[in-house]
């Protein structure tokens, strides 16, 4: 009984750092990637059948959008953002869609999209614009090698992230925006590629965006990892026939965040539930000894178990405890 009253105020005091920095943070990046100008890019029609000659066309024309946006930003002055989009229209590189506007958007294929009975998406976090989309790139490359033949990894930055430190990454307003985006895009490859076994794997804030947009959701899993939570209060209520799963490493700092929901007039601060808590009812595998950035890690084990997640394999506690 002694250890309640002490829960108590640790919560209220997190609670009141929370109230605290949405008042009091500034917003971030607000004059960094998105004031870099970009041109619009080409109109671009449904995705269509995922066969090799309509997406080596899309991928023409998400290269020649990426040139174009170069071609701003080297005008513009910005060598470090011309440099990033040089490296990003290299020929060996596919992109769905790209929008150099706003800090930027990208849909980018790493494998062979045509003939590929797997596929990943990856939805980021906080703080992932063009300037740091290395850290995604990487990641899902990662991801493609851990998985093997016949699988594809899609890096979906769709939305602007907010950034780590600011108030919008207290609510879940940029996942409600966000949100359509992701659904549209997954029910349209879930068209394209009708074979093909889809997974979402959401970092993070994504995994806000990913929640929001999850209900009836074409995809056999939806894999939350490193999430300071995602507004809802358990899996039933996410609406979704997929597998739900959560992971956290044992060195992540999101385990620090308050997991409680605080509403302020027309705001709500937080997201409630902690997903790898048994009142969310995910099923939990084993994200190792890492921190927030190292889920996508070439050997460790929650990559590991995360490509085994989207092959369709029991991971790692499971085999441990099957």
């Amino acid at each position: 009984m002694a250890t309640r009253p002490r829960t108590s105020r640790l919560r209220r005091t997190l609670l009141a750092a929370l109230v605290a920095a949405s008042v009091a943070v500034p917003v971030s990046g607000a004059a960094g990637p998105a004031a870099v100008p970009a041109p619009a890019p080409a109109e671009l029609g449904p995705l269509g059948p995922a066969t090799t000659a309509a997406l080596d066309k899309r991928y023409a024309a998400g290269r020649a959008d990426i040139l174009a946006a170069e071609r701003t930003a080297a005008d513009h002055g910005d060598r470090r953002r011309a440099a990033v989009l040089r490296g990003m229209a290299d020929p060996g590189r596919r992109f769905l869609s790209f929008d150099g506007r706003d800090g930027g958007r990208t849909t980018e294929v790493f494998g062979d999209l045509a003939h590929a009975g797997r596929i990943a998406v990856l939805v980021p976090g906080s703080d992932t614009s063009l300037d740091s989309y290395g850290r995604l790139a990487n990641g899902a490359r990662a991801l493609r090698r851990e998985l093997g033949d016949g699988a594809a990894v899609i890096a979906w930055l769709g939305y602007r992230t907010p950034g780590t430190v600011s108030r919008q990454i207290l609510t879940d307003r940029s996942a409600a925006e966000a949100a359509p985006g992701l659904a549209g895009f997954v029910r349209e490859l879930a068209s394209s590629a009708p074979g093909a076994r889809t997974t979402l794997l959401c970092h993070s804030y994504g995994s806000v965006v990913c929640t929001r947009a999850a209900a009836d959701l074409p995809v056999a899993n939806i894999v939350l990892y490193g999430s300071p939570g995602t507004g809802a209060d358990n899996v039933e209520s996410l609406r979704t026939p997929a597998t739900v799963w959560a992971g956290r490493g044992a060195d992540d700092w999101i385990a620090d965040v308050p997991n409680a929901r605080l509403r302020l007039g027309f705001v709500t601060l937080g997201f409630g539930t902690d997903p790898v808590s048994a009142d969310f009812g995910a099923r939990v595998f084993d994200a190792g000894a890492g921190g927030h950035s190292d889920y996508l890690r070439p050997g460790s084990v929650p990559l590991r178990n995360l490509a085994r997640i989207v092959n369709g394999h029991t991971t790692d506690e499971e085999r441990r405890h099957g």
